[in-house]
């Protein structure tokens, strides 16, 4: 932890300061980690808004939590972990709201590697963010974030089958939206 600094300040004193109420060090401590974060709430939500939703909800816990970080790993690995946590969190509150809507069931030839190459990072997250919300969340964790199947069973409160049916989903519905675009 001692490398990582923020602006030539080591990040254990800037966590410190934060503790401390420095609102200054909660500043750095936002510019520093936000862009990234903001990449991870993108990939969860499906648009713009709630991903900032995401993120100023995630930041609000880091700072509320910044006293429990033992300072045993990586601050950034603990910070992305509540990072999905809350995206998680978004993700159960909006089913109350949606209904999972099933890809069509075929698929329009394979996808030509060309296409997937011509796929900047900017559109992988547009074509991400068009997935139903349970395919969406389920496809962030298993292939980006790197969940198993029983982890995310777990942290859903649905089964394995459930997980590996919806990740299936998902990449199909991937693929079909990367075959539109030959």
């Amino acid at each position: 932890m001692a490398d990582l600094t923020i602006n030539n300040v080591e990040i254990k004193d800037v966590l410190s300061r934060c503790i401390s109420g420095d609102r200054a060090s909660h500043e750095m401590l936002y510019r520093h980690f936000s862009p990234k974060m903001f990449g991870l709430c993108l990939r969860y939500s499906d648009n713009y808004h709630n991903a900032e939703d995401i993120l100023q909800e995630g930041f609000i816990k880091v700072f509320n939590k910044l006293d429990r970080f033992r300072g045993d790993g990586s601050f950034e690995g603990w910070m992305k972990r509540i990072f999905v946590n809350t995206a998680i969190e978004y993700y159960r509150k909006s089913l109350k709201h949606t209904h999972t809507i099933e890809p069509e069931d075929h698929i329009s030839g394979g996808v030509n590697a060309t296409v997937i190459s011509k796929l900047a990072a900017e559109e992988l997250i547009n074509l991400i963010q068009k997935l139903p919300s349970g395919y969406r969340t389920i496809f962030n964790m298993y292939a980006i974030e790197g969940y198993s199947h029983n982890e995310i069973a777990t942290m859903l409160n649905i089964s394995d089958g459930t997980s590996k049916s919806q990740l299936a989903r998902a990449r199909k519905s991937l693929r079909n939206m990367i075959a539109t675009q030959q």
